[in-house]
C-alpha cells in the first residue's frame, strides 16, 4: 500500500535527478515475491500518480530490476530506500542496477512500512495516537500471540519489520509542505477529514474538490476527534502521519494540522476559505454519529456548502475489513519478510 514513508522516498529520490519514473508493481508480481498485497495494483498505482514529486508512474513493473527494462525509459539511475529487497529466492532485487553502478539508496522512514501498518490494522491498539497512554485491544477481533511475536515482541529481531511509533519533526513537515505560494486572486477551497490510511477515496475526492477553485486547503481531524466520532481504535495513523500523507498529495496546496469538526467563522475568514466541501461517501464507522450534520453548518448558513459526489465508494474501514479477513495470510507475509531481512542482516555481518 502507499503511504507517507513512500512518498518521502519519491521526494529523495526526485532530488536526485529531474524527472522522476516510478515502477509500480503488479498484483501478480506481490504475491509472488512478497505475499498479498493491501490494495490493489489500479488503486496503487493511482496513488503513486497522485504524489507531488512523480512525473511518471509505469504499471505492471518488474519486481527484479534489469538494466534492460531501465533502458526501456532512458532512467539512468534506479533508487531505492536502503532497505532490505529480496525476490521470491531471497536475492537482491536490485542485485544487477548494482553491480552496474547505477544503483542508489536514499534513507529510509522509520517508523513506517507496510508491515508495520498491517501490524497496526491487525492488532487494533491505540499506542501510536496521539495523547493517548493506554493501549486497549477495543475491537478484539484479532488474536494477538503471532502478531505481537512478529512485530513487537522479545523475538524480534529485524529492524524493518515492525510494528513502531512514528515520531514527528518540524523538518519532515516542512519538506513535505513544499509548493507554491497563494495567490490574491486564488479561489480557496475548504475540505476535511480524519485521511486516515490515505487511500484512492481521499485520492479522488480531493481532486473533485480542487476542481472547484485553485488552491485546496485539507483540514486534518485530530486523533481524539476521530476516536470519538468512530469509536474503537481509531484512527489506524496519527495526526502527524495522516498529515503528511495529506500533504504528498498533489492536489493539495495547503494542511490545517488538527482542524475543528465543525468549520467556525474564524477558520474560514482567517484562510479566505470561498467554498466548503463534503464528500457523499461517508465512512461506516462515522455512520452512529449524531452531530455529523453540525460540522457544516455555519458554511450552509452563509451559502458557501457543497456536497460533492465522491468519485469512489472505498473507504478506511474496506481497507481495515481486507486485513482482517486475510489475518491468517498477512500475519505469515509479515513473518516470511522479517525472516528474509534477519537472513540478509546475517549474512552481511
Amino acid at each position: 500500500m502507499m503511504h507517507y514513508g513512500h512518498a518521502n522516498a519519491l521526494r529523495q529520490a526526485k532530488a536526485l535527478g529531474d524527472y522522476l519514473i516510478v515502477g509500480v508493481h503488479s498484483d501478480a508480481e506481490i504475491r509472488k515475491h512478497k505475499g498479498p498485497p493491501v490494495m490493489s495494483e489500479a488503486e496503487r498505482y493511482a496513488a503513486v500518480r497522485a504524489c507531488k514529486w512523480v512525473d511518471e508512474v509505469v504499471e505492471d513493473a518488474p519486481y527484479v530490476t534489469s538494466l534492460e527494462w531501465m533502458a526501456n525509459y532512458e532512467a539512468d539511475f534506479c533508487v531505492h530506500g536502503d532497505d532490505i529487497v529480496c525476490d521470491a529466492d531471497g536475492n537482491d532485487t536490485y542485485r544487477e542496477v548494482r553491480a552496474a553502478g547505477k544503483f542508489k539508496t536514499v534513507p529510509r522512514t522509520h517508523g513506517v512500512s507496510t508491515t508495520d501498518l498491517v501490524g497496526r490494522m491487525l492488532l487494533l491498539t491505540k499506542s501510536h495516537q496521539v495523547s493517548y497512554n493506554d493501549d486497549d485491544k477495543a475491537l478484539g477481533t484479532t488474536p494477538e500471540t503471532d502478531v505481537r511475536t512478529m512485530s513487537e515482541g522479545k523475538t524480534q529481531k529485524s529492524p524493518y519489520t515492525r510494528v513502531s511509533h512514528f515520531l514527528p519533526s518540524s523538518r519532515r513537515i516542512v519538506q513535505f509542505s513544499e509548493g507554491r505560494e497563494r495567490l490574491e486572486d486564488d479561489k480557496a477551497v475548504y475540505i476535511h477529514g480524519s485521511f486516515d490510511l490515505f487511500h484512492t477515496g481521499h485520492i479522488a475526492i480531493l481532486e473533485e474538490a480542487k476542481k472547484l477553485g485553485t488552491y485546496l486547503i485539507v483540514g486534518v481531524l485530530p486523533d481524539h476527534i476521530v476516536n470519538q466520532k468512530k469509536g474503537h481504535s481509531w484512527p489506524v495513523m496519527n495526526l502527524y502521519e495522516r498529515v503528511l500523507s495529506v500533504l504528498s498529495c498533489s492536489s493539495v496546496d495547503e494542511v490545517i494540522i488538527g482542524a475543528p469538526w465543525e468549520v467556525p467563522a474564524s477558520l474560514i475568514e482567517a484562510q479566505g476559505i470561498h467554498v466548503v466541501v463534503e464528500g457523499s461517501v461517508v465512512d461506516s464507522a462515522y455512520l452512529d454519529d449524531k452531530d455529523a450534520d453540525t460540522a457544516f453548518n455555519y458554511p450552509k448558513e452563509i451559502g458557501i456548502y457543497q456536497k460533492l459526489s465522491s468519485p469512489s465508494n472505498i473507504t478506511t474501514s474496506d481497507i481495515v475489513t481486507r486485513i482482517i479477513a486475510n489475518r491468517q495470510a498477512f500475519i505469515e507475509r509479515n513473518k516470511k519478510k522479517e525472516a528474509k531481512e534477519i537472513a540478509e542482516l546475517n549474512q552481511s555481518k
